[in-house]
């Protein structure tokens, strides 16, 4: 190219092809109003469906639950005698989210969350929002996949958007490969070359963070249910109390990090429920906690999972419990690892297009976690995530994810995420000879 980098010339291309985003901004506080919990994600889906049928992607539904695909092959001219599926050019596979959380929305936005539904795991009615940002990425990826559906003159190959359920609970991405996503026998999604996806969070908006290798920890959520013996509580000496003993577990556990793990090794133990009784004159007869852990190395991970259970058998049995106590895994999250030279070509893009004021290529890596990866392991194939901004950074306090205050600065970050998303792909698919 004459007088341009072949990254800048890519940023001029992805400032001329981003669409109009103003239907996008609508789209966006429609998902937000109507948030599905995970595996309940249908209308979310609906729209998804809807959006890349009219933009000529093949679509394809009910993948692991509410999952689907949208796939766009761009053969290189329009006298390309290939079948579609076998264009010439890399596959790439794009994905978002599209579950909400039990969370009762207090953001006071115009477009907030009224929805209320009966979780199908547990069968309890909860308030629903999009408080992780899914809404943001659905409405991103949307955007990108129109970007590319109507300038496939600048890039060529197989664009996929895929649209993943039920991420929060840590096991969309394995659901939908475990239906058959790249079956040719079931859902026959082409298999990628490079796998991305982004996320919104805690950076000031408009800024984009990359980072090489390790970018998110490992996470072990566990519920656990103590027994003890009811009764009368003006009479606790005819009791076990599983509220006392749970609650010396809950104290105990705290330990683990703080004289267990070695002190050069990251990792987080935190108790964020604790359920017992309903009445205050009886002492149930059980007592449920469930934990989250977040670790980086596999070592780490067993050594802090072995002490949990190490800690909740031994104060059972110091409160003299008949009846051991019942473990079970509610999700489980792969740690995530950029791929190293994915990474370095899509550091090129992000750079030369958002400049050195928006754009980090030595991004923090997260204790956050997301099954992301399993889409690209289970096919041998590289990936790349990375975060983009969505906050004010003077705004106090600053609210984050999975707050029931976390509301993304709508245009900046919109913005910045289809940019994002559109730089990425055509780092990937761009055509020999013009800006890769």
């Amino acid at each position: 190219m004459t007088g341009l980098t072949a990254a800048s010339g890519l940023s001029e291309i992805v400032s001329t092809v981003i669409p109009d985003l103003a239907p996008y901004e609508e789209l966006y506080k429609d998902l937000h109003r109507h948030p599905g919990l995970s595996l309940q994600e249908s209308y979310a889906a609906s729209i998804a469906t809807q959006h890349l049928r009219t933009h000529g992607y093949e679509v394809t539904t009910s993948i692991g639950g509410h999952g689907l695909i949208g796939a766009l092959h761009n053969c290189r001219s329009s006298s390309c005698s290939e079948t579609p599926a076998s264009c010439s050019g890399k596959t790439l596979l794009i994905r978002a989210e599209l579950d909400a959380l039990p969370v009762l929305e207090q953001t006071g936005l115009a477009y907030a969350s009224t929805v209320r539904q009966i979780d199908v795991r547990d069968g309890v009615e909860k308030p629903v929002m999009h408080a992780c940002g899914h809404d943001m990425h659905i409405a991103c990826g949307l955007a990108a996949a129109e970007a590319l559906s109507k300038h496939r003159h600048v890039w060529k190959g197989t664009a996929i958007f895929l649209f993943q359920p039920n991420e929060e609970g840590g096991g969309g991405a394995q659901a939908m490969v475990e239906d058959g996503l790249y079956d040719p026998q079931r859902h026959g999604c082409k298999v990628p070359d490079v796998v991305p996806a982004q996320h919104v969070g805690g950076l000031p908006v408009g800024t984009i963070q990359t980072r090489r290798g390790a970018m998110a920890s490992a996470a072990d959520s566990i519920k656990i249910t103590m027994y003890g013996s009811g009764g009368h509580a003006a009479m606790p000496h005819r009791t076990i109390d599983p509220v006392l003993l749970a609650s010396h577990v809950v104290v105990r556990l705290q330990g683990i990090v703080a004289r267990e793990v070695e002190p050069r090794t990251t990792a987080v133990v935190t108790v964020a429920s604790i359920q017992a009784g309903q009445a205050e004159n009886v002492i149930p007869s059980e007592a449920t906690i469930k934990i989250n852990v977040r670790t980086w190395d596999p070592e780490t991970r067993e050594k802090v999972l072995s002490a949990i259970r190490r800690i909740v058998q031994a104060e059972c049995d110091a409160s003299g419990c008949v009846r051991a106590p019942i473990f079970e895994t509610i999700s489980q999250f792969p740690p995530m690892s950029n791929d190293v030279e994915v990474t370095k070509k899509l550091e090129e893009g992000f750079a030369a297009h958002f400049g050195p004021q928006r754009y980090c290529s030595d991004g923090e890596a997260m204790n956050a976690s997301d099954d992301f990866a399993y889409l690209a392991t289970t096919v041998d194939k590289p990936y790349c995530y990375w975060r983009f901004g969505g906050i004010d950074p003077a705004a106090k306090p600053i609210h984050v994810n999975h707050s029931p205050f976390f509301a993304p600065i709508l245009d900046t970050a919109l913005k910045t995420g289809v940019e994002a998303m559109i730089v990425a792909a055509l780092s990937i698919l761009g055509r020999d000879g013009e800006y890769k």
